[in-house]
């Protein structure tokens, strides 16, 4: 069973509450003009809550691009020193995190990549022993929320109050318009495991292009997110890395004046009389649907019988493909969008199969 993990009382929040909180600046420090032509512009404009460059870059391909290294620590702390704002950098080391803290980087964060590898969350949890920075823990890449939720412990555990997690979306082997797939479930999942835990959207690897950004950050701020992370440059045309996902100051000004700013809950009598009997049709529809799925599954099963009376295998590969495609015609009649067909189905389908497997296993071991 999932348990719930508490979050202790002193929240990152309380340091930086503000909805959403900013963290902003260019993918790659590159050189010292660039991240302080990059910061000087946001501060100007009043865009930048946090100044985050990467320092470190994990590349999936050698000879690429992978960051300045510590050299460019100096110039983060230089845009800390002239414009007074905190500075942020991605860890993935214990040697990382004693090279930012000796500079003065006040919020780290983990990385995707290294987020699915327990060891390296714990080697860099051992060197935040009783140090006061501020700690976001990127999702892993694949869509697994325990290795989420198990980094996130084992930096609180040691002794981290500031901690927050930020959600980058998921890598799929299916190319899709976005980069990385944001699977919203997942983070609401998240929420509702670590209650009082900040979350922070990261549009910029979401989407990993620009026209896709205000769209992503505006449906995180419609779910509750705290707060964005968005990858901005003086010059991203030519960016030495992600030129396609990072923002011109100028653009970010565009995107963050275009978003609306919903209230999570309302003490107007009226909205929350006709909420609730909104939800409570939900509720019923919600019940039918289980009803009508277990009808389903009842259905599968005998089919299943009938399969092994007569010794056929249990995927029927062309009888499930023509179920998908009526029904994906089907839905888009009744404004349902392809995608969400497509899981419903699967699930579906996954657990059809299941069902009819055990009674195949079932009549394997009578025989």
């Amino acid at each position: 069973m999932e348990t719930m993990t508490t979050i202790p009382a002193l929240s990152s929040w309380d340091i930086y509450k503000k909805r959403p909180l900013l963290m902003t600046g260019p993918c790659s420090a590159e050189t010292e003009e660039q991240v302080m032509a990059t910061a000087s512009a946001l501060v100007k404009a009043g865009k930048v809550d946090v100044f985050r460059a990467g320092i470190w870059k994990p590349r999936t391909r050698p000879n690429s691009f992978e960051g300045v290294g510590a050299a460019g620590l100096k110039w983060l702390k230089q845009v800390k020193q002239e414009f007074g704002i905190p500075i942020g950098t991605e860890v993935a080391t214990e040697k990382h995190v004693y090279e930012a803290l000796k500079f003065g980087v006040d919020v780290l964060w983990v990385g995707a990549r290294t987020t699915v590898n327990p060891f390296a969350v714990q080697e860099i949890a051992n060197a935040l022993q009783g140090v006061d920075v501020m700690v976001m823990v990127k999702n892993p890449i694949n869509p697994e929320l325990e290795l989420w939720v198990g980094a996130i412990e084992r930096i609180m555990k040691a002794g981290v109050s500031h901690v927050a997690a930020i959600h980058r979306g998921f890598s799929s082997y299916e190319k899709t318009a976005f980069r990385n797939q944001p699977q919203w479930q997942i983070p609401i999942d998240l929420r509702q495991r670590m209650p009082g835990l900040p979350l922070i959207c990261d549009p910029s690897h979401i989407g990993g292009k620009r026209t896709y950004l205000a769209d992503i950050a505006q449906e995180a701020m419609d779910l509750n997110f705290d707060g964005l992370m968005l990858e901005t440059h003086i010059d991203p045309d030519n960016a030495w890395s992600d030129k396609q996902q990072q923002l011109t100051p100028e653009g970010l000004t565009a995107l963050l004046d275009g978003l609306v700013l919903r209230d999570e809950d309302t003490s107007d009598s009226k909205f929350v009389s006709t909420i609730d009997e909104l939800r409570s049709q939900i509720d019923i529809f919600d019940d039918q649907l289980l009803d009508i799925l277990e009808r389903r599954m009842q259905v599968a099963k005998t089919i299943g019988e009938y399969k092994k009376k007569h010794n056929i295998t249990v995927l029927q590969t062309n009888r499930w493909q023509e179920i998908v495609n009526k029904a994906i015609r089907k839905a888009e009649t009744k404004g349902l969008s392809h995608e969400f067909i497509s899981v419903i189905l699967k699930a579906i389908h996954q657990e059809s199969i299941a069902n009819q497997m055990k009674i195949m296993n079932e009549a394997d071991s009578r025989a």
